[in-house]
């Protein structure tokens, strides 16, 4: 049985995560405190982890590289709870107003629509396109004439004598105009109606706009509290995760064993899901010469395991700072390639399985499974070497997957780097936002509330429908006796910006450089220690310009080093398919 070439990663069992400083590990890692506020400011966000990793529990949960989606899954079931019982009370006081008004707070409801309206036409997009910006524009102001009159109707009403209140529908009905006619109208249908009711009228605006503002202020402070800097690396004390039903119970234990577990159990539609984005992964092969000076003796035989065996110590080397002036100096360094991370994993598709509790996550499984793979080269089955650097609070992470395989007197090896980028910058910005609103003064709280008062009830209606979604899914589709399926979606991925900073991606540059140089240099050494010619492997990594390695690939060109010319090909990847359930 071939013996695994990774040792054991410093201070760390096997399949654990490495031991760090708890701020750094993922359930308390910078990226997963931003997933989890994320679940408050986005609900888009929210409703799909609820729909992967709770809606969907015949899905494997994808590997999460430097966070935690059990803690994700955990408090967007309870941002949901809490956003759940403000749409259900917002809902709840306008449903007991129009019979309390006698129907008068109907003049309320069909501007707040065309207002709604107005905002779904113009869409979310921050440029957008002119054929949804003019009639948006059109609509905005048409409910606030509609909405400003309906006011000074209510106030009329509240103010006025009955004898005022007849010249006034009969000065609407004289003017002829569009807006004056319909609120003619709709007064016409609930003449009679007394200053009590209209009290009450444009007391239900004021009311929901509370409603709003304190919702605001519930999900501000669990930013600025349970989720902040100081108090999230404290799991034991995160009221999310106390309150935990039995379901949720669960399935956050499948997924913590599932998604650092060393064996991925993927969907043939894509195997590296939860790595993030493909950065131009190349392959080759070589034919495996022997050497001429070999004296008469037969080459060493050279499998798959041999060659990692070379490639590990280098790359693990990388972890060791420069000698500096002084061992404090050298003690000092901050760079991530410190704590890089390696392992072996073992891709494995689901099919088969007859559910997802079958699969084999044991130690021994495991082993069975990577003994089994790392020479047979199978199609389905893949060994990788997983190399893996974690920087910005696990906010940039960098993968390489290296796999290597001998037949046929070729040697192929396999490079696939991922990328995960930062989270989006609404969560990045989340502390921000919530130090603005709740230290805002009170006039501006109210503002903020009343202008959020149209679009609140058609927000709890959604609320309420995406949640009587998942509910009828859970009890009709019969996800929890499915047929087991890979992941569709990684909580990292769908909370990810497309995006990073300059810096960020230098940092992504260098990584990749630093990694990908000393596997080619790793593969190299075994040939040659294995007695077989190098020139060929070396031909197609060409050392230029300073030392840097060129490298060819079918997607184009990529060059490690620095100072040199490449012309390239832009690789790009897309996944289509949504919810098969």
């Amino acid at each position: 049985m071939p013996q695994s070439f990774v040792p054991q990663q410093p201070g760390r069992p096997p399949g654990a995560p490495p031991a760090v400083d708890p701020r750094r590990l993922p359930a308390s890692s910078e990226a997963t405190r931003l997933l989890c506020a994320g679940t408050y400011l986005d609900d888009g966000f929210r409703d799909a982890v609820i729909d992967q990793l709770y809606v969907h529990e015949e899905r494997f949960a994808a590997p999460a590289l430097g966070y935690d989606a059990s803690r994700v899954l955990a408090h967007a079931l309870r941002a949901r709870r809490v956003e759940l019982g403000w749409a259900a009370g917002i809902i709840a006081l306008w449903i007991v107003a129009i019979p309390l008004t006698k129907g008068l707070a109907s003049l309320l409801i069909v501007p707040f629509l065309v207002l709604g309206l107005a905002r779904w036409v113009r869409g979310k997009a921050a440029t957008a396109p002119v054929y949804r910006v003019v009639p948006a524009f059109l609509l905005r102001w048409y409910g606030r004439l509609m909405l400003l009159q309906s006011a000074l109707f209510l106030l009329f009403l509240v103010i006025g004598d009955e004898e005022s209140d007849a010249d006034f529908l009969g000065d609407l009905s004289d003017t002829g105009d569009v807006l004056d006619l319909a609120v003619g109208l709709a007064a016409q249908e609930i003449w009679g109606v007394g200053k009590l009711e209209a009290w009450i009228t444009l007391a239900v605006p004021l009311l929901v706009a509370w409603a709003v503002a304190t919702q605001r202020g519930q999900f501000a402070r669990a930013l600025t509290r349970e989720l902040s800097r100081e108090r999230f690396p404290d799991q034991r004390t995160d009221p999310a995760e106390l309150a935990e039903g039995a379901r949720s119970r669960r399935l956050r234990e499948r997924i913590r064993v599932e998604q650092h577990a060393r064996l991925i159990m993927y969907d043939a539609d894509d195997p590296f899901c939860g790595a993030g984005e493909p950065y131009e992964p190349w392959s080759l092969s070589v034919e495996l010469r022997p050497r001429k000076n070999l004296d008469g003796k037969a080459p060493e035989p050279l499998d798959n395991s041999a060659i990692m065996r070379h490639v590990v110590p280098l790359v693990e080397a990388l972890r060791v700072p420069s000698p500096h002036g002084s061992p404090q100096i050298q003690a000092a360094v901050r760079d991530r390639l410190r704590e890089l991370e390696i392992d072996e994993v073992v891709f494995l598709p689901v099919d088969g399985l007859p559910d997802r509790a079958s699969a084999p996550y044991t130690p021994e499984g495991f082993e069975a499974h990577r003994s089994g793979a790392i020479e047979e080269g199978g199609e389905t089955r893949r060994h990788f070497l997983r190399i893996r650097v974690g920087g910005w609070g696990e906010e940039i992470v960098t993968t390489v997957f290296v796999r290597v395989h001998t037949q046929g007197g070729m040697l192929m090896l396999e490079v696939a780097p991922h990328v995960l980028r930062p989270v989006k910058p609404l969560y990045r910005y989340a502390d921000r936002v919530a130090h603005r609103y709740l230290h805002n003064h009170h006039f501006g709280k109210a503002v903020w509330a009343l202008g959020q008062t149209p679009r609140s009830a058609g927000r709890a209606l959604v609320t309420l429908g995406r949640a009587v979604g998942h509910l009828w899914r859970v009890l009709t589709a019969g996800h929890a006796n499915a047929l087991p399926e890979g992941p569709w979606a990684s909580v990292r991925e769908l909370g990810s910006d497309d995006q990073a900073s300059l810096f960020q991606e230098m940092d992504v540059s260098r990584y990749l450089k630093s990694v990908q140089d000393r596997v080619a240099n790793g593969v190299t050494i075994a040939l040659r220690e294995a007695g077989y010619e190098t020139a060929e492997f070396e031909q197609k990594i060409v050392h230029v310009a300073e030392g840097g390695t060129f490298i060819e690939n079918t997607q184009g060109n990529v060059t490690l080093g620095n100072h040199n010319t490449v012309t390239h090909k832009t690789f790009t990847t897309s996944k289509t398919g949504g919810d098969r359930g």
